[in-house]
């Protein structure tokens, strides 16, 4: 040639690594929506390191179909990365069902400001509802970058606090309690925070034994019990009548762990009686349902330190295969 160079021409069916075709990138993909990449590099006989750059364009070839971010109602939340030592800010989209973006590089203000920028400005203006638990840094960016979006807290995050509150009364009365009686409740956490219908029936006739035994805990438990009925009113008055009637409930009860719960609601309050609102009834499952999942493969590529395959792999995670 009369430049002096060599050119390469570019083949379409041909993946970013030249020595494999998009055909074998992509079935690697649908391979690794079930399995590990160490079992699929196994399965296909490539090296590992393959398998996961193929694996990569396949989600990026995901990420390219499913378009731009315009959501109306999102849910935030945080996965731990590194062992719990830093966290990572999950954006997602509630109506559509997908997560639309993974950043941050903690739970800041700042680090949440970052999502507003990501979607830009007139995006950030047709956002109407943001569903978070109760942390005031999302709360915070949300008011600032979005001052239209009406905020929800996360039934799941809401109870959480109230198990940890159970919990508490758990600790109090194994501390107060005489070494005979200590047995009934050494190492029944699990069975005591666990909704009874995934308890084995070990687990159900454990949990009986232990609230026939102990009356405090008894009505501690009944009362975490029944207050997931909050999010089932369609009016916030109602609502508000059946939190003030739970609250009454706790006189001459001395559950102290769950006088602070109460506090926390009443300080929190506008944003749970939110959903109350006709308009507000969307999927609070779902947040919690993506935190499961992406443990799952956290756990299933333990040890990868390539944070941008964990990205990919949780704006993916929900999307159709290709």
């Amino acid at each position: 040639m009369k430049c002096g160079k060599v050119k390469t021409e570019k083949l379409d069916w041909l993946s970013d690594n030249p020595f494999y075709t998009k055909r074998l990138a992509f079935h690697v993909g649908r391979r690794c929506r079930a399995s590990s990449i160490k079992d699929v590099a196994k399965e296909l006989r490539l090296d590992w390191k393959t398998v996961k750059d193929l694996e990569k364009q396949y989600m990026q070839e995901q990420l390219r179909r499913a378009g731009k971010a315009r959501p109306k109602v999102i849910g935030v939340d945080e996965i731990s990365v590194r062992r719990g030592r830093e966290y990572r800010i999950v954006v997602s989209d509630l109506e559509k069902h997908r997560p639309i973006w993974f950043g941050g590089q903690d739970r800041t203000e700042t680090s949440m400001d970052e999502f507003y920028k990501f979607i830009g400005e007139k995006a950030s203006k047709n956002i109407r509802l943001a569903v978070m638990d109760m942390w005031k840094a999302f709360e915070k960016s949300a008011k600032k970058n979005a001052p239209q979006t009406a905020i929800l807290y996360d039934k799941f995050h809401v109870m959480k606090h109230l198990g940890e509150a159970l919990d508490q009364v758990r600790k109090q009365e194994y501390a107060r309690l005489a070494d005979t009686d200590r047995k009934y409740i050494k190492g029944q956490k699990y069975i005591l925070l666990s909704n009874r219908e995934n308890l084995s029936l070990d687990g159900k006739a454990s949990l009986k034994t232990l609230l026939a035994i102990n009356k405090r805990l008894n009505t501690a438990y009944l009362l975490k019990e029944s207050f997931g009925q909050l999010w089932n009113y369609q009016t916030e008055g109602w609502a508000r009548k059946f939190f003030d009637n739970w609250k009454s409930s706790l006189r001459w009860q001395k559950l102290e762990p769950y006088e602070k719960f109460t506090k926390l609601i009443e300080r929190h309050w506008d944003g749970i009686a939110a959903y109350s609102k006709p308009e507000n009834k969307v999927s609070l499952g779902f947040v919690e349902g993506l935190n499961n999942k992406i443990r799952v493969f956290q756990r299933r590529a333990y040890g990868l330190r390539d944070e941008e395959y964990l990205r990919l792999k949780v704006l993916t995670c929900m999307l159709k295969e290709i």
